[in-house]
Order: structure tokens, then C-alpha cells, then sequence
């Protein structure tokens, strides 16, 4: 459902930070996800959206508002590994899209945490990136979880490969090519600078044709405008066309 995720991640973002800059709050924190880097699914190219909308905005408000970008947090509500266990518990097979499948995962103090030291930090529309060390494959994460219920992998419990989805990569990634990495004062937290300044100006009028076309409810539509908003394929002219996306 595209235009409903439009809705909420952007446009419900866009009302938030609204509601925050007229209450004059100190601070606010956008939580994204690796899925807005190089987004090749709609959910991501909200979510990266979403990063445009507060990196965009802060430098016409004087709230101080940062980004928080991290994998999967292991253990959420809608997560991979509470997926798993249903699986197991369940007598198997556990599905899995493709064995060479990789992601970063995090655990939820280190989520928290993170969002935290980011609000300690963030003012000017920073992307802070938690350090994930090296990204996990999904097969190994399932057998291992397998194997934590007492059960041996491929004997007492099947796991079935059922191809990738449309949308779905086989690794995500935690920055843009263009993105400069810097260190923060947390040593494992990075900032990640786009190299570019996308126009609150320019961008809320794109917003409004988004919007319009989602009330018209042609999904097809919304889809391919958001895809090129996300990619920043209709940028203004340079000198802010810095970003290869």
C-alpha cells in the first residue's frame, strides 16, 4: 500500500515536525533505518524522505533536529527473530529468501542507546550511524537460533529457501556512496554528511505534488514520484547536485 506508507512515514513525519516547531521543543529525533540508503522498496524511500524532511528543515528552525540511522534491531516487535522462533516452535520449515542474504543487527539497548547519545549530540540535522561491525548472514543467524532451541539445522528443522521479494536486496547498506563519515564524540557513533543541501523550499513543494497525487490515489504514481524524490533524481541545478545517490 504505498500511498498509506507515504502517509504515515512521510507526510506523518512532516506533521510531527510540524507540531514540534510550533511547541518550540528542544530537540528532535528522527529514527531511520539502512533500508533509506539507496532505497530500492517504498518503505525505504520514505524513510529516506523522512531523512530530507528534518536534514531539509533544520536550517530554517530553530529546533534542533538529528537523524538516527541503524539495521535491524534484534528482538523488536516485527523483527526477524521473533519470525524465526514461531518458525522453530512451530515444528519449521524456517523460510529464507536467499542463503547469501546478509543485514546488520543491533540489540534494543544499543537502539535506545544510540537514540540517546544522538539526542545529546544532534542540532543541525545530523545522520548519526551506530558502528554495526560487520553484517550478519540470515542463514547462519537461523541456524544458530536452531541450535539455541536444542535443535540441529537441515535434521530436526527444514530451512526452505523461497527467493527474494520484489524490493528486497540481498545487502543493505549504512551510507550513500557521496556520504562523508566522520567520528563523533561517541566512539561508536559515526556521522554521516549527504555533501549536499536540499532546499526546505524546494523540497515542501515537492511534498505538496506528492501529496496531491496520493489524494488522487493512484499508487503506481506515488510509487514512482516518491522513488525519485527519495534518489534526488530532480534536484535544482548545481551547485546543489553534489550526491550520487
Amino acid at each position: 500500500s504505498p500511498i498509506e506508507a507515504i502517509r504515515n512515514n512521510v507526510f506523518g513525519t512532516l506533521n510531527v515536525l510540524n507540531k514540534a516547531v510550533e511547541a518550540h521543543v528542544k530537540k528532535f529525533i528522527l529514527v531511520s533505518t539502512d533500508k533509506a540508503v539507496k532505497p530500492a522498496n517504498v518503505m525505504g524511500a520514505t524513510k529516506r524522505v523522512a531523512e530530507m524532511i528534518v536534514c531539509a528543515r533544520s536550517r530554517v528552525s530553530d529546533v534542533e533536529f538529528a537523524v538516527v540511522r541503524f539495521g535491524n534491531v534484534l528482538g523488536s516487535r516485527g523483527s526477524l527473530v521473533p519470525l524465526i522462533c514461531k518458525q522453530i516452535a512451530g515444528g519449521g520449515p524456517v523460510t529464507i529468501t536467499h542463503a547469501e542474504m546478509t543485514r546488520y543487527f543491533m540489540t534494543i539497548p544499543e537502539a535506545a542507546q544510540l537514540i540517546l547519545q544522538a539526542g545529546s549530540m544532534g542540532r543541525n540535522g545530523e545522520i548519526f550511524v551506530l558502528d554495526m561491525g560487520e553484517p550478519v548472514k540470515i542463514a547462519d543467524l537461523i541456524k544458530d537460533i536452531i541450535r539455541m532451541h536444542g535443535l540441529v539445522p537441515e535434521q530436526d528443522i527444514e530451512i526452505k529457501t523461497v527467493g527474494m521479494r520484489p524490493g528486497e536486496k540481498m545487502h543493505e547498506e549504512l551510507y550513500f556512496a557521496n556520504e562523508k563519515v566522520t567520528a563523533s564524540r561517541h566512539p561508536k557513533i559515526w556521522v554521516a554528511d549527504q555533501g549536499v543541501e536540499i532546499p526546505w523550499t524546494w523540497l515542501e513543494d515537492q511534498l505538496g505534488m506528492l501529496d496531491e497525487i496520493c489524494i488522487a490515489g493512484n499508487p503506481e504514481q506515488a510509487r514512482a514520484f516518491l522513488l525519485e524524490l527519495a534518489w534526488a533524481k530532480n534536484l535544482p541545478p548545481a551547485p546543489m547536485r553534489t550526491m550520487n545517490a
